[in-house]
C-alpha cells in the first residue's frame, strides 16, 4: 500500500512539472512518444508477417508436384500427355531438387544421440559356400585371362544353373527384398520420369534394380568371356524358347569396376541416341561383398543363332570401315552395289557410335588396338600385343560391333567400357575418322549447356549408383569430364567443317 502510494505521488509531480513546461517543449515529448509507439506497432506486423509467409512457403514445397523442373521444350507432346503412355508412379513420397549450386566442402556435424542396435552375428553354413568363393574369383579376373582360361575348362554354349534359395545366404540386404517392402532403388518423385527416357526404359530399370532373384545362370558363349546372368521372372514356356539362357526377364550382372556401364545408359538416353541396353547399379549380398556392380538388360536378339555362335556382329576391318564410310551405304534407303564393300549397318550409325564412344573415349570398337592414343602399360591391348598393329592400321579388324538379328541396319552399344581418366591431351581422335556428319540432336544438347542439368536428373534416379560415386560431388566430377570432351568435340566440328544433320533412321 505504501509502494503504491509513493508512485502515484511521483506521478502527480511528473504531470504538474508536464504542465509548466512550455507549449513547444510539450508538443516535441507528445510526439516522440507516439513516433516510439508507431515502431513498435510496425516492427511487430512486420514479424508477424514474415512469419506467415514462411508458414506458406513450407507448405508450397511440402505439396510440390515433383522432382522435375523442366521446360516446355522437354515436356512430352499433347499426344503422350493425353494418352498418359509415358506417365509413372512415383515410388516416393517427399520432393527433392536437383539445383546446379556446388555443395558446401564441409558437411555439417550431426552428433548421434541414439546408440545403434546390436546384431547378432549369424554363422555361414558351410554346404554351398564354395560357390560363392567361386563366383567372387571368377567375376574379379581380368577381361584377357578370363577368356584365356575358361576356352580350356567349358565347352561352347554350356551353362550352369544354381537356384537362389540353395545359396546359403545369410543375410539379405535391403536391395534383396524390395519387392516386398516396396521400396524401390530407382527413385522417381514426379508423375512422370525424364522425357529421355521411355516407358518400357523406367520398366526394366526398375526390374533390374528390384527384381527377386530365382536363379543365377553362368553362361558361356564362343570365345567370349563367362557372364552371369540373374533371372528374376519366368514367363516364357520352355518349349517356346530359342535357347535356355532365360526363361523370362534376365539381367547380366558385372563386375563392379565397370560402373561405366550405367553411366553409358544414361548418356546415350539424354544425347538421344537409344542405342545402349538399360543398365543400373545394384547391391548383391553374395557377391563381392555386397558391392554394388553394374547390372544390365539380357537380350536374346542379340544371339540369334543360339550362344555357341555367339553375338550377332559385324565382322570388318579398318580399311573396310574406311571404305563404307566413303560409300555412305544404305544412305536415303538406296540399295548399295553388290560390289560398292558395303556392309549391313546404315552409315548414321558409324556417326552415332562415333560421338558415343568420343565422349566416353571408348576405344574397344573403333580402336581396339590403342593407335589413336597414348596407352598406359597396364592396358590390355599393350598386354596382349594388339598395340603392334598399329604398323598396318588397315588391316585391323574391328571388334564389338554388334547389331539385332531383326534389326542389321542399326548397331547396340554393348560393352561401354568408358575412361574418365584420359587427359584432353591425350583423346583418342582416331574414333572421329573418317566422320563427316554427327546427328544434330546430340549435338545441340552438348550446346545447350544443359548436358549437366540432364544428366543430374536422369543419374538421380539410381540411387546405388549415386551412393556408390560419392553422391552429387562424385557425379559432378564426371560430368565435368564429359563436359570438356564435348567442348573439345564442338571445336573440333568447327574446325574440320563437319556437318550436323537430322538422323532418323
Amino acid at each position: 500500500m505504501g509502494k503504491s502510494r509513493v508512485h502515484w505521488l511521483r506521478f502527480l509531480r511528473l504531470t504538474s512539472s508536464f504542465r509548466r513546461c512550455p507549449l513547444s517543449k510539450r508538443s516535441l515529448i507528445i510526439a516522440s512518444v507516439c513516433v516510439f509507439h508507431l515502431l513498435l506497432v510496425v516492427s511487430h506486423f512486420g514479424y508477424s508477417q514474415h512469419q506467415l509467409e514462411r508458414g506458406i512457403d513450407e507448405d508450397k514445397y511440402r505439396n510440390a508436384r515433383g522432382f522435375y523442373n523442366l521446360d516446355i521444350s522437354d515436356a512430352l507432346s499433347d499426344s503422350d500427355l493425353q494418352t498418359g503412355a509415358s506417365f509413372v508412379v512415383p515410388t516416393r513420397s517427399n520432393v527433392v531438387y536437383i539445383t546446379l549450386k556446388s555443395k558446401r566442402l564441409k558437411p555439417a556435424h550431426i552428433r548421434g544421440t541414439i546408440r545403434p542396435k546390436l546384431r547378432r552375428k549369424v554363422r555361414r553354413k558351410e554346404t554351398n559356400s564354395a560357390f560363392t568363393q567361386y563366383k567372387l574369383v571368377t567375376l574379379e579376373r581380368d577381361a584377357g585371362q578370363n577368356k584365356r582360361n575358361f576356352a580350356s575348362k567349358t565347352s561352347l554354349g554350356e551353362t550352369r544353373d544354381v537356384y537362389y534359395k540353395s545359396l546359403d545366404i545369410t543375410y539379405i540386404s535391403p536391395t534383396d527384398t524390395r519387392i516386398d517392402s516396396h521400396i524401390s532403388s530407382i527413385r522417381i518423385y514426379s508423375q512422370r520420369a525424364p522425357p529421355w527416357l521411355s516407358p518400357k526404359d523406367v520398366e526394366v530399370m526398375r526390374f533390374l534394380a528390384d527384381a527377386n532373384v530365382l536363379r543365377i545362370k553362368e553362361v558361356s558363349h564362343g570365345d567370349s568371356p563367362t557372364l552371369l546372368v540373374f533371372e528374376g521372372k519366368t514367363s516364357v514356356p520352355k518349349k517356346n524358347r530359342k535357347h535356355t539362357v532365360c526363361g523370362g526377364q534376365c539381367g547380366v550382372i558385372n563386375i563392379p569396376v565397370d560402373t561405366s556401364e550405367v553411366f553409358a545408359f544414361h548418356l546415350d538416353r539424354v544425347l538421344g541416341l537409344n542405342r545402349t541396353l538399360p543398365a543400373v547399379s545394384r547391391k548383391f549380398s553374395f557377391l563381392h561383398d555386397g558391392q554394388p556392380c553394374p547390372v544390365v538388360s539380357w537380350d536374346a536378339s542379340l544371339y540369334p543363332e543360339g550362344l555357341a555362335a555367339g553375338l550377332s556382329t559385324v565382322r570388318l576391318t579398318w580399311g573396310e570401315y574406311q571404305n563404307s564410310l566413303k560409300q555412305r551405304c544404305w544412305h536415303k534407303n538406296i540399295s548399295p552395289k553388290p560390289d560398292s564393300g558395303c556392309f549391313t549397318v546404315h552409315h548414321y550409325e558409324w556417326s552415332k557410335l562415333a560421338l558415343f564412344d568420343f565422349l566416353l573415349q571408348i576405344h574397344n570398337r573403333l580402336d581396339h588396338s590403342c593407335c589413336g592414343f597414348r596407352p598406359r602399360q597396364e592396358d590390355v591391348c599393350v598386354e596382349l600385343g594388339h598395340h603392334a598393329q598399329c604398323g598396318d592400321p588397315n588391316h585391323i579388324q574391328l571388334t564389338n560391333i554388334i547389331h539385332r538379328d531383326h534389326n542389321p541396319r542399326h548397331l547396340v552399344f554393348t560393352n561401354n567400357k568408358g575412361f574418365f581418366d584420359r587427359n584432353e591431351d591425350n583423346l583418342d581422335f582416331r574414333l572421329l575418322e573418317g566422320i563427316k556428319e554427327l546427328p544434330e540432336q546430340a549435338v545441340s544438347v552438348l550446346k545447350s549447356k544443359r548436358l549437366r542439368e540432364k544428366l543430374l536428373q536422369s543419374l538421380f534416379l539410381d540411387q546405388t549408383y549415386w551412393e556408390s560415386q560419392g553422391g552429387r560431388q562424385g557425379i559432378d566430377k564426371l560430368i565435368d569430364v564429359i563436359e570438356r570432351r564435348a567442348m573439345v568435340l564442338l571445336t573440333y566440328i568447327n574446325a574440320h567443317g563437319i556437318k550436323v544433320i537430322t538422323m532418323h533412321v
